[in-house]
């Protein structure tokens, strides 16, 4: 049996909408996107075979939010549609975001993208407009997403596509390429898991002047740059010094000081 086959029938068999379903379950057995409780938001959500997953996932205190141009029909997981809501729209539209937002309940754990382009069967010009669509997808999710959010989205392989992963590791702390079994065989889609997003405007090796304002477990001084905790070592409360960030975490970060000899 081919692998096309096989998840065929096991989408089939199992109650899902589409074979796509198994992968964004490999997709997060493997890296540990989505959460319990978490707030997800899938973008091209139709027909519904991520929404199913991700509901299943976040479990019932979480929520997910599906958005396509096309209608989804309602989802029964658990016996109930009450944590996933879908909106018929687009998603490079604000009117769109800000219903996404407000369905939310505000900024979202996880953005999920499976969308790809209709086929010309030009490879090149399919390849260009996966990569549009998936950078309109990381464009919603820098908008969307919470401090230490989750992004995943599918791109073709192919031209400028390190180029957008060197954007999204601009933006988050893990970045990652893959291609889950489930994929066909033939497919050359490519998924880009980005973790931990940086909502600071640090970056490692930024130089800046900074006022010690406590001191942690650690011993290390703690400055706060617009409420982003940034430790600094051999520094002592109520010093001002000269530092260099040395590491960026979504909450935290780590500076050393460069004001000694």
């Amino acid at each position: 049996m081919t692998r096309k086959d096989h998840y065929y029938n096991k989408a089939k068999q199992e109650g899902y909408r589409s074979r796509a379903a198994y992968k964004l379950k490999q997709l997060d057995d493997l890296e540990n996107v989505i959460s319990g409780g978490d707030t997800v938001v899938d973008l091209g959500a139709a027909p519904g075979g991520w929404l199913e997953v991700a509901a299943e996932r976040v479990g019932p205190q979480g929520r997910v939010v599906g958005v396509d141009l096309q209608r989804i029909k309602d989802l029964e997981v658990g016996g109930g549609t009450d944590r996933v809501e879908t909106i018929r729209g687009d998603m490079t539209e604000q009117r769109t975001r800000e219903r996404v937002t407000d369905a939310a309940g505000g900024a979202v754990d996880v953005v999920i993208s499976d969308m790809a382009p209709n086929m010309s069967g030009e490879y090149s010009l399919d390849q260009a407009r996966s990569l549009h669509l998936a950078r309109q997808a990381f464009e919603t999710a820098l908008d969307l997403l919470d401090s230490g959010g989750n992004f995943v989205a599918k791109v073709f392989e192919g031209p400028d596509v390190d180029a957008f992963r060197a954007d999204l590791e601009d933006e988050f702390q893990y970045v990652r390429a893959t291609a889950p079994n489930a994929s066909r065989e033939s497919s050359s889609e490519l998924y880009l898991v980005a973790k931990g997003r940086l909502t600071t405007a640090l970056r490692p090796g930024d130089e800046l002047e900074v006022e010690i304002v406590d001191v942690g477990s650690e011993g290390d001084g703690i400055a706060s740059i617009d409420g982003y905790r940034l430790f600094v070592s051999g520094a002592e409360e109520g010093e001002t010094v000269a530092v260099r960030v040395d590491d960026v975490k979504p909450n935290f970060g780590f500076a050393e000081r460069i004001d000694r000899d």
